[in-house]
């Protein structure tokens, strides 16, 4: 229930006020002077305040400012009978959310009233948007940091570094969970189209008819089930990164738009006719041998030359043991934050037993494992949980 207070040294209008506003399911205090009204402000949490301006001990509008401190979660509406227009544009200043006569209008008292706590409500969704944004950038930025100090994860680093500022195209190769999505997403971060969207395809995961509809989107009536207007990933990712993870599974007749979108910076959506310009970074990924499948005519060469302007491999985990107790290190502290609990210790035979495993699903693999870890184990996690619960 909505929580209002009105502060005014006229106990008549309080309570015709307070009369009024309960009858609209409102919850009302009174106040009967400003410092009274700022000790309820500090003590409670007020949605709106109705304050009127002159007032003795101190006028509503020094409360109005002393409160913007004290209680910025409260939206004032000034009220007042000698209220003018400089008046009303020196409380708006100050930070009212408007400024009515007295005695006022039923209506347009009521109005204000449920205005000013929609007001209350966006701001406050806005917060906890921003909030759950915050969130979501550390989950990322966390999701995106390469661990290890192997030389194998150096040369990527290194690559990283010299490529993300420019514009060129990259080719990211390596095995599955071997972290080819985290180069991405630092390319991207790195690089001078970071304020832009970052925007991912799962080539793999998107039935071949319906990849082209996705990447450069379909007019409303292309096909039976285009009830609308799409705009595909291509058009999302204008201005920032596109990255086409598993691009060797994308069909023949995909991968010739795709050739056609890079050549000419143009796109056309499915059953369209006008064309789109586009200012995409592309990015891909595959965990295939292209030259193999471009053996096989499963690839266009020429598209795996527009491709792979800069090639960089990542290798795999078992490539790269050296970094397996960072890894698990990091794991531990990342599974301890999103359970709500202190990190688990391992003890020095079990990190061992770990880094001799054969880890063909690499980092994701591990990940996996030393949650099942967490789960598991006591607060240290011994050799015997190790080979108990590791699943080799």
């Amino acid at each position: 229930m909505p929580r209002l207070l009105i502060i005014d040294d006229e106990k008549a209008i309080r309570h015709t006020l307070k009369e009024i506003l309960e009858y609209e399911s409102y919850k009302v205090d009174e106040a009967a002077d400003g410092p009274t009204g700022l000790d309820m402000l500090i003590q409670e949490k007020y949605d709106v305040v109705l304050c009127d301006v002159k007032m003795p001990k101190m006028d509503g509008l020094e409360v109005l400012e002393r409160a913007r401190v004290l209680a910025p979660h409260s939206t004032f509406i000034m009220v007042s009978a000698h209220g003018n227009v400089e008046m009303a544009v020196e409380a708006t200043k100050k930070g009212a959310y408007d400024f009515i006569q007295k005695p006022p209008d039923l209506n347009r008292l009521l109005v204000t009233v449920r205005n000013a706590l929609d007001h209350v409500q966006l701001a406050t969704e806005t917060t906890k948007l921003s909030s759950e944004n915050k969130t979501l950038k550390k989950k990322l930025a966390k999701s995106s940091e390469m661990i290890g100090e192997s030389a194998g994860l150096q040369a990527v680093r290194k690559a990283i570094e010299k490529v993300a500022p420019t514009d060129a195209r990259v080719l990211i190769t390596g095995p599955n969970g071997a972290g080819k999505e985290m180069v991405a997403r630092q390319l991207h971060e790195l690089s001078q189209r970071s304020g832009g969207p970052m925007v991912e395809v799962n080539c793999a995961a998107i039935p071949s008819e319906l990849i082209e509809s996705e990447l450069f989107g379909h007019e409303k009536g292309s096909f039976t089930s285009a009830v609308k207007q799409r705009i595909g990933k291509f058009e999302q990712a204008d201005g920032g990164t596109l990255f086409l993870d598993e691009i060797g599974d994308m069909s023949l007749s995909a991968q010739a738009k795709v050739l056609r979108a890079l050549q000419e910076n143009k796109i056309t959506r499915v059953g369209g006719e006008k064309e789109i310009s586009v200012n995409v970074r592309v990015l891909a990924a595959t965990n295939k041998d292209l030259l193999q499948e471009i053996a096989d005519r499963n690839f266009r060469e020429d598209l795996y030359h527009r491709l792979s302007v800069i090639l960089i491999p990542v290798p795999s985990l078992n490539e790269r043991r050296d970094d397996v107790p960072l890894l698990i290190d990091k794991f531990l502290k990342d599974i301890a934050q999103d359970y709500g609990n202190k990190p688990k210790r391992i003890d020095d035979k079990a990190l061992a037993y770990l880094q001799g495993l054969d880890w063909r699903g690499n980092i994701r693999e591990l990940r996996n494992v030393v949650e099942r870890l967490v789960i598991m184990s006591d607060a240290t996690i011994t050799e015997a949980d190790a080979k108990a619960f590791a699943g080799k």
